[in-house]
């Protein structure tokens, strides 16, 4: 007999003896015969167990509860039940683990926010294991796209001295024992008595860093976690998040827009693919969420695309709260969720913003207002990508760094136009905010195993 996983069994033919592990979902005992309900995370659908009151596995019945851990040996069966197509009519079962009567996930409907309450159990439910399913399949997908297209993984650091977005958002690195008085030179704190010799943070992006690699590689890609020390409970917002960024040499906007297309598009039909069961699910759960409106992005020639001056035109046009933007101004989620959501409804890319509201990296535009960048806006989550072609030319950087006050730890970003700069574009795209748009979920904390918020580092 072979251990099988739920995910595998489901596609074999009926007669065939298996054996599973799994965890209990749901048991109903009768006089006649007994049915549990069998998951491994291995896919969204579970396998249905029919123990008949003869078989010795029945007996064991009284002891198992819900999310007790059990294997089971049966033979496979076509099922008579409405909505599954496969049984295992059980002759042996024994319990593994889990004896405990309180186990917090019983057969009831849970809000999300529970789940949140108990994160070391919500894996196992429905909604949670398949929003993790779903971030696994975007996860591989994006490391399939850039592998095919020769961009190289690289691991930029997570420790650093540089504020790449010059926004001060960001958490301290520290080895100084805090319950002891600081050291102090002119009034303020000594780092360079500290483990690194300099004030350090956790990074907000890995972006500079992929940039001076891309100038040796050609093109690259990071795929990790970034930190911001915002003070935010939105839904939107969280202190420990995934971004993946690639970074290209010799792409223009242009061809950054084109690659972040492809990019998207291909994370969707691999989802659309693999994930379809759990699409179905999330559906089921929320009208308001539309796999044809995936399917449809998915497949679509190009994304919409107008410029900030157009959106603001737009929003103009839409009704007075929408039009109290001055130019200028960045675009708030009303804005960006009318322009994807009731405009366009699908994705759109809003490029070339003025140059005071964004990051000092971006190529600055002829017109000395605005800059080569680009958002991409999509239903469910709003912005989605900001990307940008870098300023790739030595004195407009350095005259941008002292528009916006950068530290001299940004020297060497500088030096880097010295010596064989060339054109170059990227991106960063939030893992969790591209499993909101794939799943419906309302809360970024939902699309994450351990969020991290204001107040929040449990589990």
């Amino acid at each position: 007999m072979k251990l099988q996983r739920i995910k595998d069994v489901l596609s074999m033919s009926a007669g065939a003896v298996i054996t599973v592990n799994g965890w209990v979902r749901t048991k109903r005992v009768s006089k006649k015969r007994a049915f549990i309900t069998l998951t491994d995370g291995s896919c969204h659908h579970g396998l249905q167990g029919v123990v008949e009151a003869h078989e010795r596995a029945f007996e064991g019945l009284y002891q198992v509860l819900t999310g007790a851990a059990v294997q089971v040996t049966g033979q496979l069966v076509d099922s008579p039940a409405h909505g599954q197509q496969k049984e295992i009519v059980v002759n042996s079962l024994e319990l593994l683990g889990g004896i405990g009567d309180d186990y917090p996930l019983q057969k009831k409907a849970h809000t999300l926010e529970f789940l949140r309450e108990v994160a070391h159990f919500r894996p196992r439910s429905q909604t949670i294991s398949a929003i993790l399913r779903v971030r696994h399949t975007l996860s591989m997908a994006t490391h399939d796209y850039f592998n095919q297209l020769g961009l190289r993984w690289v691991h930029t650091p997570i420790i650093t001295a540089s504020d790449a977005e010059g926004a001060g958002d960001m958490f301290t690195v520290t080895h100084f024992d805090l319950a002891q008085p600081l050291p102090q030179q002119a009034g303020q704190v000594d780092y360079s008595r500290d483990f690194f010799g300099q004030k350090t943070y956790l990074s907000v992006t890995g972006q500079l860093q992929a940039e001076y690699l891309a100038m040796g590689l050609g093109g690259v890609y990071t795929f990790g976690p970034t930190f911001r020390a915002e003070n935010s409970h939105t839904r939107r917002h969280l202190a420990e998040f995934w971004m993946i960024e690639p970074e290209v040499a010799f792409v223009d906007l242009n061809g950054c827009i084109q690659l972040a297309t492809a990019h998207v598009q291909y994370m969707l039909q691999k989802v659309l693919e693999e994930c379809r069961a759990e699409l179905d699910f999330f559906a089921a759960k929320d009208s308001t969420f539309s796999v044809d409106r995936l399917v449809q992005m998915a497949n679509i020639d190009k994304f919409s695309q107008i410029t900030y001056d157009q959106a603001l035109a737009i929003l103009a046009q839409a009704d007075a709260k929408l039009a109290s933007l001055n130019w200028g101004d960045p675009l708030l989620t009303e804005h960006e969720k009318y322009l994807c959501e009731v405009e366009f409804n699908g994705a759109v890319f809003v490029t070339d913003y003025p140059q005071q509201c964004k990051a000092f990296y971006m190529r600055r535009n002829d017109d000395q207002k605005t800059v080569a960048c680009f958002d991409l806006l999509v239903p469910k989550c709003g912005e989605l990508i900001g990307g940008s072609q870098r300023e790739e030319r030595y004195h407009e950087l350095s005259a941008a760094m002292k528009d916006h006050n950068m530290s001299e730890d940004l020297n060497w970003y500088l030096e880097l136009r010295k010596h064989g700069s060339v054109e170059h574009s990227g991106y960063g795209l939030g893992l969790e905010r591209m499993v909101l748009m794939c799943t419906g979920v309302d809360n970024v904390r939902d699309t994450i195993p351990s969020p991290r918020t204001p107040g929040q580092a449990g589990f």
